[in-house]
């Protein structure tokens, strides 16, 4: 088996190890399998590794914010509250399912992966000027083990057995026995970690929202906030990471700001403005037709189509499981008949969107057509033992159905209209649907003024079918809250997939975290869908986990809790013409806040020409 030996000084460094482990610099996802980056690499592949320090980056987020702890339900966040944290561990922007040593100088484990001791480095400090030490890791595990959000504290108390500080830069887990180990040495590894010392000075509760952040290791800091408005990072001079291969053309930017605005709107009016810098653009109507200003004309703002590989979020209309009415799939397919994606993206997107199918749209990973053999070997016995319908054995993968260039597909309507008869939802004299005397209503939240375009002709053809339906406009504070609470019925919502999925698939989709998640908003609980979530984490192989994963999507989207959305399999980016990047760009990274870096010679034309 081939495996990483770690720089030899390292080596050298390194304490007395057991036999069946060898000290190594990273890890990847399956034994054997190789790291890009070698002992002795001086930076990633992908970044300009002279590239020049300093200036400021500045984009938009929707809403306001009232907290600057991101790992609690409570409060609204800050955008990138978590920049100052690091983790002993961090992935790259070119690989898939690698993880490499920053905090540590190596990492040892068996080959079951049943337990890793990570060796620090001595060098590590937070921006306190304190040490970070072997306890302040072990903190860390503990406070998210304890006080971490409901659903991730549920997973993270099912693997971990022990967590143990051998000496002030050797940590060592033990993980429990009969689990799938294959991805915990990536996730222990890749917990942030906080200052001991500065939550027992401050008598810091982890569960509560609070505006001081807490103190981290990472290159950047908190400078200053408008509370609701603006909230700016400062890049730390005194950053112990700043020469490590890892971070080399990184964290470019002296400050990185962000512009708070009500409303979409609102916010382009901002950029072309020039009170923010980088735009990624959401609303296809607006790439469309309002990239057409003064400062486009003139080359003082950049338009750009930059690829994306990464997996599509998912982003889809979700139903909330937990009320009755949507308890009989075929409601939920019913209704999912009446959102017509192929005129919405005629009429609405100008075309320039793809209709998302699968939970891992964007990659050879999804469903397709009847299950392999490989995959029928996985769903057979779980449908020999009743957790899964017969069905999915013989049955092409579940994809959205197509629509006519009308808004109201006639074809799609009778089909619909068939399913609610068959669930007993009669129409009635008055055209509304009831059973049991129940009126079949269904209540859309938004809180974004440009999703009425989107759901108000799917309204309008619910209504057609016969469904009492209605768009309910909330601000942002109200969606959080009734989110939170599981007060609606149906949402929009992403669940952003990985390439090499673990532990996450139970807070998206466990029926551990159906009541108890802010991931899993439609309340899926189903044993099947369990099952095949174990049989990813377990699974042994690339090969293996490929079919797993194939597997799982296949049996999520037969259970039609989601009306998928759409997606790009591009960036639509605008930024202020002083703003670089490398080319080309990694596959699985935009990176505007990390690896692209400020022309301070444009910026100052700019600034004299009066573009900000």
């Amino acid at each position: 088996m081939f495996r990483r030996l770690a720089l030899l000084a390292v080596i050298a460094a390194a304490p007395a190890l057991a036999q069946d482990t060898t000290p190594d610099y990273g890890i990847s996802t399956f034994p054997g399998g190789e790291l890009k980056y070698q002992p002795g690499f001086t930076h990633l592949d992908y970044v300009n590794p002279v590239a020049p320090k300093g200036g400021e980056i500045s984009v938009w987020a929707f809403g306001s914010f009232d907290s600057m702890n991101p790992y609690t339900p409570k409060g609204r966040a800050a955008g990138l509250s978590s920049a100052p944290y690091e983790s002993l561990l961090v992935g790259t922007a070119d690989e898939i399912g690698t993880s490499y040593c920053l905090i540590c100088n190596s990492m040892d484990y068996p080959e079951d992966r049943s337990e890793v001791t990570f060796t620090l480095r001595d060098d590590v400090f937070f921006s306190s000027g304190e040490k970070l030490t072997a306890d302040d890791v072990v903190f860390s595990y503990e406070t998210f083990r304890d006080k971490g959000l409901p659903s991730f504290r549920a997973v993270l108390q099912t693997q971990v057995e022990t967590a143990e500080a051998i000496d002030p830069l050797t940590v060592r887990f033990i993980f429990k026995e009969g689990i799938p180990t294959r991805e915990l040495p990536a996730t222990v590894g890749g917990l942030p970690i906080f200052s001991k010392a500065d939550f027992e000075e401050r008598g810091i509760d982890f569960e509560e929202s609070t505006l001081e952040p807490h103190i981290g290791s990472g290159p950047y800091v908190l400078e200053s906030m408008d509370i609701g408005r603006s909230v700016t990072y400062r890049r730390r001079d005194d950053y112990w990471g700043a020469d490590h291969p890892l971070n080399i053309g990184s964290n470019n930017f002296d400050s990185i700001r962000i512009e708070y605005y009500a409303d979409y709107d609102a916010a382009f009016q901002g950029f072309k403005g020039g009170n923010y810098t980088f735009r990624n653009e959401a609303s296809s109507k607006s790439w469309a037709t309002g990239y057409d200003f003064p400062a486009v004309q003139d080359g003082s703002v950049i338009t750009a189509e930059l690829p994306d590989g990464s997996i599509a979020t998912s982003q889809s209309f979700v139903f909330n499981l937990r009320r009755d009415k949507f308890s009989d799939p075929r409601v939920r397919e019913a209704i999912g008949l009446m959102f017509n994606f192929e005129w919405s993206d005629a009429t609405l997107f100008y075309g320039i969107y793809d209709r998302i199918e699968s939970f891992w749209e964007n990659t050879e990973l999804k469903a397709v057509g009847l299950p392999s053999e490989a995959e029928l070997e996985v769903l057979g016995p779980l449908v020999d033992q009743g957790l899964l319908d017969a069905s999915i054995l013989t049955e092409e993968a579940v994809v959205p159905p197509r629509s006519g260039d009308r808004q109201l597909d006639r074809g799609n309507l009778r089909d619909a209209s068939r399913l609610l008869d068959e669930a007993g939802w009669a129409v009635g004299d008055d055209g509304i649907r009831r059973k049991d005397g129940r009126t079949l209503s269904v209540e859309f939240l938004n809180d974004s003024q440009t999703f009425d375009r989107v759901i108000n002709p799917f309204v309008e053809n619910l209504t057609r079918l016969g469904v009492e339906a209605r768009m309910t406009r909330i601000d942002n504070a109200q969606m959080q809250e009734r989110e939170r609470s599981y007060d609606f019925d149906i949402i929009t919502h992403q669940m952003p997939m990985s390439f090499v999925p673990g532990s996450g698939l139970r807070q998206y989709f466990g029926s551990q975290t159906a009541n108890d998640s802010a991931f899993n908003l439609m309340g899926l609980a189903d044993p099947g869908i369990d099952a095949l979530i174990k049989a990813v984490e377990g699974a042994a192989t690339e090969e293996a986990l490929h079919v797993a994963i194939s597997a799982l999507d296949r049996a999520l989207r037969a259970e039609r809790f989601w009306i998928p959305q759409w997606f790009k399999p591009v960036h639509t980016v605008a930024y202020y013409n002083y703003l670089r990047y490398p080319d080309p760009l990694p596959p699985y990274a935009l990176g505007n806040l990390s690896f692209w870096w400020a022309d301070q010679e444009a910026f100052d034309k700019l600034k004299a020409d009066g573009a900000f």
